[in-house]
């Protein structure tokens, strides 16, 4: 009988029994916290500092999200992270004729600096780290941060939270562009610069794999069109003269991490190999610029509808894939995550999950304890080598950028979400509850509902703050930042000068729009 074949999510074919013939040839591993970091960025990793919890939150309006995260803080989240509605995330006012049916249902609605001040009611920014899921208005919401951090009297030095602002993700794999490719780099940059001297302790990007993955990439794919994009901003970064060894401190990257347990603690550990390798070649000589930091989240495309109660056993692999694979912050999913927004039932015991985690399983009192196993270093090496295969091919078409216009990347998603629903339609890839162990009464919990008044409500508040503000002033700095995007001046003095005049998210994409067109 021919042995049977077994192969990772990536195609990786898995060995019966790995020993020390399949290490013969690998250079030995340079401690934790030494280039090119495999086994952690820090020498201690949890034994000084654990990951930060964060819980990813935001629905409805802004007093309701504000009550979620009061709820959270309680339970032991550690940093806040900020999910926006669409409208916000495209750079439309709620009260906009293409926001209708939108406003508050996958995030919390942000139109103005008034909504930014109720989100954060009672939380003193200088006190939490806050990580915001945006994007293409990524530079308006941080400039709403930053004049709440000014109203609060904080020390701007002393903020800490990453924006996501990853553009290029958005063409490939999730669509929330509203800007052509080159003036979006434009923009990212001058966050990138305006950062490095006002808010040096803030992430100016978050280079994600996450959205990659949810779009049906395989773990080879996701670290390898990450870190091409990465490449695409450093390279932009330089373009503009920016010291490599400052902004490239403040790089951060954003990775899903799914159920193959084995093969996402190898695909961490080839990120930080990679990247490292990559910053060297570009030119830094910092060891902290070239450190691949990185937040996870676990996957909310392996959740199911079925049986939703499994998705806590997942989450929990997951949790442990992520740890094990050194990662510095993380979110887990609630379990009912793919029939709504999760209940606060829900959210409690996904952040349960990695408190028990990090202080019952042990999976924290070593630094990366997986390392030495035969299996996961040479699968370490074998994603890692995969990579580079593709990272060589996007490199051969000019970049990201490139590939991006050119549909490469788009197509090779495409092709391996189509191959792994294939598997599982074949039922050649098990899903507990799906194709597999299916049960006949499945009563799913009440969804979480959003109600569609509030869309009347934020409307009502963008029609008090027009009528209260200074129209003069906000047409004049309107029309001066139309002028700077025009030209090569950092736009983001303007911006942030813009917001604490409360002139609107929408009126200030627009005038962006204005001046460069929106991608089709």
């Amino acid at each position: 009988m021919p042995e049977k074949k077994v192969f990772t999510d990536s195609g990786i074919e898995i060995n019966e029994l790995y020993d020390a013939r399949n290490l013969q040839g690998l250079p030995p591993l340079p401690p934790p916290g030494d280039f090119p970091f495999t086994r952690g960025v820090q020498p201690d990793m949890y034994r000084g500092k654990l990951w930060t919890m964060r819980q990813y939150a935001g629905f409805s309006t802004a007093e309701e999200s504000n009550k979620r995260y009061h709820y959270l803080l309680s339970q032991g989240v550690m940093g806040l992270s900020v999910a926006f509605d669409l409208p916000t995330q495209i750079g439309y006012d709620s009260d906009h004729a293409l926001a209708e049916g939108e406003v508050g249902k996958v995030g919390v609605a942000i139109d103005s600096i008034e909504d930014m001040q109720t989100l954060f009611q009672g939380i003193k920014l200088e006190d939490v780290s806050t990580s915001m899921t945006i994007n293409a208005t990524g530079f308006i919401l941080l400039s709403f941060y930053v004049a709440l951090a000014k109203q609060q009297g904080a020390d701007l030095k002393k903020i800490s939270g990453t924006i996501q602002n990853d553009i290029l993700k958005e063409y490939a794999a999730r669509g929330t562009y509203i800007y052509p490719p080159k003036p979006s780099m434009r923009i990212i940059t001058d966050i990138f610069e305006w950062c490095s001297t006002d808010l040096p302790k803030w992430n100016t990007i978050s280079i994600s794999g996450y959205h990659i993955r949810e779009a049906g990439s395989t773990a080879v794919q996701e670290i390898a069109f990450t870190l091409s994009n990465g490449k695409a901003y450093v390279k932009a970064a330089l373009e503009k003269g920016l010291d490599i060894n400052v902004f490239g401190k403040r790089l951060s990257f954003f990775f899903n991490s799914h159920n193959n347990l084995f093969e996402e603690v190898a695909k961490f550990r080839a990120a930080r190999t990679m990247w490292a390798t990559m910053m060297k070649e570009l030119g830094a000589t910092d060891p902290k610029a070239m450190m691949l930091r990185f937040h996870t989240q676990t996957g909310g495309s392996t959740l199911t509808a079925q049986q939703p109660l499994n998705n806590i056993s997942r989450v929990t692999v997951q949790t442990l894939a992520a740890v094990l694979g050194g990662t510095q912050s993380l979110h887990t999913n609630g379990y009912d995550e793919a029939l709504s927004l999760p209940t606060e039932e829900a959210a409690r015991i996904a952040l349960r999950t990695q408190q028990i985690v990090a202080f019952e399983s042990g999976a924290a009192d070593t630094v990366d304890p997986l390392a030495g196993s035969y299996y996961v270093e040479s699968l370490t090496k074998q994603v890692e080598e995969e990579a580079w295969k593709l990272i060589g091919k996007i490199d051969a078409m000019g970049g990201s950028v490139s590939a991006i216009e050119q549909g490469f990347i788009q197509d090779e998603i495409a092709r391996s979400a189509y191959d792994y629903q294939r598997q599982v339609e074949r039922n050649e890839k098990i899903i507990v509850g799906v194709n597999k162990f299916q049960a006949a009464d499945n009563n799913p919990p009440p969804p979480f509902k959003i109600d569609d008044s509030i869309r009347q409500v934020q409307s009502e508040k963008l029609d008090r703050l027009r009528h209260q503000r200074d129209h003069a002033k906000c047409d004049q700095l309107l029309q001066l930042l139309a002028d700077k995007a025009g030209s090569d001046e950092n736009i983001m003095p303007t911006v942030v000068e813009a917001v604490e005049q409360k002139c609107t998210l929408g009126e200030i994409a627009d005038t962006l729009r204005e001046v460069y067109g929106e991608y089709k």
